[in-house]
């Protein structure tokens, strides 16, 4: 089951690149907010963020058949959902030990957009606040835990977890402050896998680029990027929608199913950190590894 819904999700990523559309790379300046449940009010996380956005709803709640019926509404007929994944947790008995285990399986449904239903209109929505009240990207920089060191003034922008430091060059350097800030939280997510924040497997595990785990923390530093410039309320910097650049991605989203979901659920837990966000009572969203860390440079 997990091998299906892998695929299911990869393909409608893929479709997306093919078309040209960089679902991670969508500018994010919504009046309604991220996409959240209509019923529960909790926002959807993860890749969930990406694919619900690609339907390109201007409202930003979703709900299930079920759920609309619950509310009095009806999902009109020939409308097409979108699937969403989350990781359910069972129990099974170890045939060897014969004591209890527990297994995570990644699992989907179908939800529809608000925009889709007829018979919701008196539902009523509550404005969506900013985490811990912390909007500005400025303020965002300044409140992250344990930062690294942030040096200005250099040739490119990058990573270094040997000295747990960004480079960047001079912010006069960027055309406009939107651009500036995206580079930066690009490079605070690269951090973020550092071995004394997240120890990220993709950024410790010692590996050049084009190898899988470079290629998989750089789609965890885009992706990140993209859930705090949607939290600053700022675009994102110019999209590079070149061939070369797309296929890249799709001949790595074809060789690994699991690489959009499992990167998507890491990026999440990256801005998490940087907002200072507790994932403690968040939906699981992603298999978290870590391993024992080598150094390894990361460009923008």
């Amino acid at each position: 089951m997990n091998a299906h819904v892998y695929e299911q999700i990869t393909e409608r990523i893929v479709a997306l690149l093919a078309q040209g559309t960089v679902p991670w790379h969508k500018p994010w300046k919504a009046r309604t907010g991220l996409p959240r449940n209509l019923v529960s009010q909790k926002p959807y996380r993860g890749i969930n963020v990406f694919l619900l956005l690609a339907m390109s709803y201007e409202s930003p709640f979703w709900l299930t058949f079920r759920q609309a019926l619950q509310l009095g509404g009806t999902v009109r007929k020939g409308e097409k959902s979108c699937p969403v994944v989350f990781w359910k947790q069972t129990t099974f008995e170890d045939k060897e030990s014969d004591e209890p285990q527990k297994k995570r399986l990644l699992r989907f449904y179908h939800v529809f957009n608000m925009a889709q239903c007829d018979g919701l209109e008196n539902c009523t929505a509550p404005v969506e606040t900013p985490v811990n009240g912390i909007c500005k990207p400025e303020d965002m920089v300044a409140h992250m835990p344990q930062p690294p060191l942030i040096k200005h003034s250099m040739t490119r922008a990058f990573y270094s977890p040997r000295e747990d430091c960004v480079g960047l060059p001079a912010r006069e350097r960027f055309e406009r402050a939107e651009g500036y800030y995206a580079t930066l939280f690009h490079e605070l997510v690269h951090a973020t896998g550092h071995e004394t924040r997240l120890n990220r497997a993709t950024l410790t595990e010692k590996a050049g680029f084009g190898s899988n785990p470079y290629c998989k923390e750089e789609l965890i530093a885009e992706m990140g990027a993209a859930f705090l410039c949607s939290q600053a309320e700022i675009a994102e910097r110019t999209i590079d929608n070149s061939a070369a650049y797309l296929n890249g991605w799709l001949d790595q989203l074809r060789s690994d199913r699991t690489l959009i979901v499992h990167a998507a659920a890491q990026a999440q837990k990256a801005a998490d950190f940087i907002l200072g966000k507790s994932t403690a009572d968040a939906p699981i969203s992603a298999v978290e590894t870590a391993v024992s860390p080598a150094p390894l440079e990361v460009a923008a």
